[in-house]
């Protein structure tokens, strides 16, 4: 219970105190996904359900897997929340999760959940050759880590996730775990028209039956609200354009903590040194200082809608190969109408103004002006 004359605790409050302060303006849609999630909030009070510790052996693979195979019908549902970007669906994840009275929780970007998922499964298999199946243990483990997980942009392009996912989440709910997720994808059209998408639907049918599913059809994309009006490019590179950049990014992530993640391309990782809520930041030579390709950018542009990017020098034949990739990374971004917000030492059409190399770029600094204008910032981002 709250204690007397407390705030009423949960994500419907702390939704109407954020519109109250003027941070949000009322939507019906995300209001009634705030009540939902208010249901869930007041239905897991004190939830946790103890993960067994099953012996092992023979005895304890017939434990797991009758476990696996007996979803309790009383583990409360969770919550999937499906919308298009910028519809405020993490936000107020963010809100239930920083709410929820459950002692062990976790939140985390799925991609990054199922790249955790398959560096275990290789680590249990390398501890005991005697494992025939690693999804039991690997479920033990994050049951016994997570009684309410949170998944953000819930997407599977991955043939590999796709062969655990169904039965790795039936033993997750058979070990009580509850799920809340967002993502611009209907549980019908996960993984659709991909090879092998047949194997994938009873897992579609497995989320359908224990998640609800709730659409935040809003008109407005609060994100890109944001950008409105927002200067997009700050020159020169000092202290107020790094502190309009923090600015920039707090707005558009709507002050969600930036963290890092790791993307996998080709099996290869690039690591994002901050990114939240669908926004990626980099310093430039981060980007276009080491021997990163075109596959690496279009990575950047189907996962992330804005790129914060600090620190765009000078652009001459001294530093070309920087310059190359520079217009490598802003093909990609144009291409998927990802919103782009730099400090740099001059305006586009003065980043390159001569030498060899500088014609070639003058593509790159009208589409540079264009990303500023208010007909691109209202795009949508491809992905």
């Amino acid at each position: 219970m709250d204690a007397p004359n407390a705030p009423p605790a949960g994500p419907l409050p702390a939704y109407r105190a954020k519109i109250a302060a003027g941070d949000l303006t009322a939507d019906p849609s995300q209001l009634l996904a705030a009540e939902r999630l208010q249901d869930l909030f007041v239905t897991l009070r004190g939830y946790d359900p103890q993960p067994g510790r099953p012996a092992g052996g023979l005895l304890g693979r017939l434990i797991r897997r009758r476990r696996a195979d007996d979803i309790p019908e009383d583990r409360p549902h969770g919550l999937y929340l499906v919308g298009e970007v910028g519809r405020g669906k993490s936000m107020l994840m963010d809100l239930f999760f920083a709410t929820a009275e459950v002692t062990r929780k976790r939140r985390i970007h799925f991609h990054r959940f199922m790249q955790d998922a398959h560096s275990r499964i290789f680590a249990l298999r390398q501890a005991d050759s005697s494992i025939d199946d690693p999804i039991p243990p690997l479920a033990d483990q994050i049951a016994a880590e997570a009684a309410l997980l949170c998944f953000d942009e819930f997407q599977v392009n991955d043939i590999a996730d796709a062969m655990i996912l169904g039965r790795l989440f039936q033993a997750l709910f058979a070990r009580g775990v509850v799920v809340v997720a967002t993502s611009n994808t209907t549980p019908d059209d996960l993984f659709r028209d991909r090879p092998g998408r047949d194997a994938f639907l009873p897992f579609i049918a497995l989320i359908k039956q224990k998640l609800d599913v709730l659409m935040l059809d809003g008109a407005r994309d609060w994100r890109r609200q944001r950008l409105r009006g927002m200067p997009t490019w700050y020159v020169p590179v000092n202290d107020r354009a790094d502190r309009a950049l923090d600015q920039a990014f707090a707005e558009l992530t709507g002050g969600a903590p930036p963290k890092e993640q790791t993307l996998v391309i080709f099996g290869r990782t690039l690591a994002i040194p901050r990114a939240a809520a669908g926004v990626a930041r980099f310093e430039f030579d981060d980007l276009c200082g080491r021997p990163l390709g075109a596959g690496d950018y279009l990575a950047l542009a189907t996962h992330f809608h804005t790129l914060i990017l600090d620190a765009i020098p000078r652009l001459s034949p001294a530093n070309y190969d920087k310059a190359r990739r520079f217009i490598t990374l802003v093909d990609a971004l144009y291409d998927h109408r990802v919103k782009l917000v730099a400090s740099a030492e001059a305006v586009p059409d003065q980043l390159y103004e001569r030498g060899e190399g500088a014609k070639a770029f003058e593509r790159t600094a009208s589409r540079l002006e264009e990303m500023q204008g208010q007909e691109w910032l209202e795009m949508e981002h491809l992905t």
